[in-house]
């Protein structure tokens, strides 16, 4: 793993994509070149760097640059759509901007070699283990419950094609009394023996001595890699796990940033993309108001107050996806699986995320961003107050239409589900960029194309 504008990123991943970008983008070139059989003009450089990006976006979308292994035949699918995909976009770009026309014998060739050679690098990145490169091995150290979670993660299938469980390294003895310490002299030894990479701290209690800090200093001086749980977590899955999160970790660890310039980008970043998406998403605007007059009649849309940055209250916007008696006894209700309040309508709009539109107006007067934890009502607000810690850091940023929770969770509607949301989110508030922007407007690609999480 890497970490890249604040977001760890898979270094199999990152090498895979960048394998698959060049055979994508050679494909073109070397179909075009053999379609037209004349080596003196000049090759679709441009073009061919446009289909590579849509490409590797429409693969990114539909879950092929995930780290959990798949069936081969779930990938030659996968692929197979994005291909289809990227070739209708293709067409599209060829009717706007005739002059970048291809033709379509040249495409016959560029398929033959796109989707052969993006299926031939996913065969041999699934035959070889390691891609090359080498694994980490992890000793965990500590007792208790903190150290059988890190090593039943650990053993989870997919985790192997990069980490490997090195063994355990007690602090306590099996009573777990402070006064039965072991006996450390022999940690480097045992690291070297274990060809340890990494050390993972699964204790909850460090104080009184229970640590060998003197031995790990001697590890860590030899370029052994030493995390604690928080970062461990962090790193591995993307999220801040509350259960091991300590104020004074929060306070000192990197992130959190909010300068002048980061706020300037986002910013343009929401404008740009809200228009885009309002411009292109336009025809959807009028089929889903159609549709919900010809169901129920109106309203089309209804308005609600949300809890904003800062804490302020602000009128978010939606399509009507419920019948209008929906609460009508004035009292907020979570929406569940196969909510009986959702009209027929509704549900596809929710499952495509029509519904969702109107709140680009809300991205284009400030109140939300583009991306950023989900906004959620005031009623709700008070009582998770109450019930998890530090959800109250989520609102420290600009709420957003998507987030790093709604790729990486799917729809809540419980106390424990924004508990778990809110550690994805608190991720996202610590390590958000321009970059974990981008990745999460692709996933949210995912999750539209796929349907992933709707209610």
């Amino acid at each position: 793993m890497i970490r890249l504008f604040n977001h760890y990123l898979s270094i199999r991943l990152i090498i895979l994509t960048l394998v698959e970008a060049a055979v994508v983008f050679q494909s073109v070139l070397l179909g075009y070149q053999l379609r037209v059989l004349d080596w003196s003009l000049k090759l679709p450089f441009v073009e061919a760097g446009v289909f590579t990006v849509i490409m590797i976006v429409m693969m990114s979308a539909l879950g092929l640059y995930q780290s959990q292994a798949e069936p081969f035949r779930s990938t030659v699918q996968r692929v197979l759509i994005a291909y289809g995909i990227s070739l209708v976009l293709m067409t599209v770009m060829f009717y706007v901007f005739p002059a970048t026309y291809i033709g379509r014998g040249a495409f016959a060739f560029i398929s033959l070699f796109a989707i052969g050679g993006v299926l031939a690098v996913r065969f041999f990145s699934l035959s070889l283990t390691d891609i090359g490169l080498a694994k980490r091995r992890v000793l965990v150290m500590g007792n208790g419950p903190e150290a059988e979670t890190v090593i039943r993660f650990l053993h989870e299938g997919h985790r192997g094609r990069a980490v490997q469980y090195a063994g355990l390294y007690p602090v306590l003895s099996d009573k777990g009394d402070t006064d039965n310490r072991i006996d450390h002299a022999q940690l480097r030894r045992t690291v070297r023996d274990l060809r340890v990479s990494e050390i993972v701290v699964a204790v909850k209690e460090r104080r009184g001595g229970v640590l060998p800090l003197r031995q790990l200093l001697d590890c860590k001086l030899r370029g052994v890699r030493m995390m604690d749980l928080t970062s461990f977590y962090e790193r591995e899955l993307g999220q801040l796990r509350i259960d091991n999160l300590r104020a004074s970790w929060l306070i000192f660890s990197e992130g959190f940033d909010r300068g002048l310039m980061r706020s300037i980008i986002k910013r343009v970043f929401d404008i740009v993309v809200s228009f885009g998406i309002l411009i292109l998403s336009s025809p959807l605007w009028i089929a889903g108001m159609v549709a919900i007059m010809l169901e129920t009649g109106r309203p089309l849309f209804y308005k609600q107050i949300r809890t904003g940055q800062g804490n302020r209250p602000f009128t978010i916007y939606k399509m009507r996806s419920m019948r209008i008696d929906a609460e009508k006894d004035g009292k907020p209700i979570w929406a569940g699986a196969g909510d009986t309040r959702v009209t027929r309508v509704g549900k596809f709009l929710r499952k495509t995320r029509i519904d969702e539109l109107p709140q680009l107006f809300n991205v284009l007067k400030g109140d939300m961003s583009f991306v950023g934890p989900r906004p959620e009502r005031p009623f709700f607000v008070e009582k998770l107050l109450e019930d998890i810690p530090y959800y109250d850091v989520r609102h420290s940023v600009k709420p957003g239409i998507t987030g790093w929770s709604q790729v990486r969770y799917p729809y809540g509607a419980s106390v424990e589900d924004a508990m778990a949301k809110l550690q994805y989110d608190l991720y996202y508030v610590k390590n958000h960029s321009l970059f974990l922007d981008l990745l999460i407007m692709m996933e949210t690609l995912q999750v539209v194309l796929l349907g992933k999480g709707a209610r």
